[in-house]
């Protein structure tokens, strides 16, 4: 908990970051920022899907409409942070000479994705009105 914490001001003070280890190769910190900002491009698409879901189906029922918004809505907020962190951890990672951090999260974002695609599938197909 006390890393993660640390990790969360360095989100706002990545100079910091220099402070440990040495610097990597150039190459590998532009390529952990590509890596944040395709993140980031993801975190995006669930934002703009949650929006899409709650707007472009009103004969879906209620609760079925803003559960399916809210999902994709969470999975964009929680990709967002998690792009952020993993950029921190990464980078400290390298300066270290560490090896980089293993991570859960793409798995279990790729399963909420599938779940809510599959829900949607159903939906389509059906043609639920509620």
């Amino acid at each position: 908990m006390i890393d993660f914490a640390r990790n969360v001001r360095l989100w706002f003070v990545p100079e910091r970051v220099r402070e440990e280890g040495r610097t990597p190769d150039y190459r590998f910190s532009l390529a952990n920022e590509r890596t944040f900002l395709a993140w980031l491009r993801t975190a995006l698409a669930l934002i703009g899907g949650g929006f899409a879901v709650d707007q472009f189906l009103p004969d879906l029922r209620w609760g079925w409409r803003v559960g399916f918004a809210l999902a994709l809505l969470a999975a964009g907020v929680l990709c967002s942070l998690r792009a952020v962190n993993h950029w921190v951890r990464c980078e400290r990672a390298m300066r270290r000479g560490e090896d980089l951090p293993a991570s859960r999260f793409p798995a279990l974002l790729s399963l909420a994705v599938a779940v809510v695609a599959v829900a949607m599938v159903a939906v389509v197909l059906l043609g639920w009105d509620g």
